[in-house]
């Protein structure tokens, strides 16, 4: 993992950090005003030196959220966020507010541009740690060996009573293997000529800035969950946690965790459709 285990329960303010703060219209309001006096100061002005500071602070969870999105490739997230903060740096310095646009989505672009800099430069040489090398092996043979004898593709649960492991390891195995298979950024993404290099699809789930919107505006959907249900939601997406450990932590069986889980996302997706 990336990041360190989850916060203990005395400190739920800080597990709350973990997502990106919500950007309110107030706070766009006097970003729009803070670059507006920025493009009016010259350079070496001890105001305009504090006004940037400012700004770049205020877009942080831009920067963490963008840099989320290349975890599990290779590299910590702590050095993907420090590259990406030169993205959101180099943003603040070009940005025209005269233009007409929101500075979140003119800076998205130059940020994730510099993350995949980050990986060109790197050359993206990747070790996979020997336990994964492993388990992709067993997950394999095992898959093999499950399909000759169903005479089809068998199913998570399957392999997972077939090694004798949880379906959740199964899953993270599979993903992890696949986080670590190491492919020339230059090459094709689908193996066409035609088609655009996989740098240039790396980290583009999302055409635009609605995807952080969206994400964002579950906060206020979080802060009404009972204490126990917006702390699972915690560990598991922003502590990275598997529910396995979750449960470990909360006391509770893994079973219990997944039911609760689930509810809680159908809760939270009933939500945001109300709100939408």
């Amino acid at each position: 993992m990336d990041e360190p285990k989850a916060e203990t329960p005395e400190a739920p303010e800080q597990e709350e950090h973990a997502a990106p703060e919500r950007t309110s219209s107030p706070d766009r309001a006097h970003a729009r005003v803070l670059f507006a006096r920025l493009a009016e100061l010259p350079e070496g002005d001890s105001e305009r030196s504090q006004i940037r500071d400012q700004l770049v602070r205020m877009h942080l969870p831009l920067v963490e959220y963008l840099a989320r999105r290349f975890r599990n490739r290779g590299e910590p997230l702590d050095d993907l966020v420090q590259v990406a903060t030169i993205g959101l740096i180099k943003s603040v310095d070009r940005f025209d507010p005269e233009r007409g646009v929101e500075f979140s989505t003119y800076a998205t672009p130059t940020i994730v541009g510099e993350i995949k800099r980050h990986f060109r430069d790197k050359g993206w040489a990747i070790r996979v740690p020997r336990r994964l090398q492993e388990l992709k092996l067993s997950l394999t043979k095992a898959t093999s060996e499950l399909s000759q004898k169903l005479g089809r593709s068998p199913t998570v649960a399957e392999i997972a009573a077939h090694l004798e492991m949880s379906e959740e390891e199964v899953l993270e195995g599979l993903e992890s293997a696949n986080a670590y298979s190491a492919v020339s950024l230059d090459a094709p993404d689908s193996g066409d000529d035609e088609s655009p290099a996989v740098a240039d699809t790396l980290g583009v789930q999302d055409e635009s800035l609605e995807g952080v919107e969206y994400r964002e505006s579950l906060k206020p959907l979080l802060e009404k969950l009972p204490p126990r249900e917006k702390r699972i939601l915690l560990l598991r997406f922003f502590g990275n946690m598997t529910q396995s450990q979750i449960a470990t932590e909360l006391g509770i069986s893994q079973m219990h965790v997944s039911r609760l889980l689930a509810r809680t996302l159908a809760q939270l997706r009933r939500g945001l459709l109300e709100d939408g």
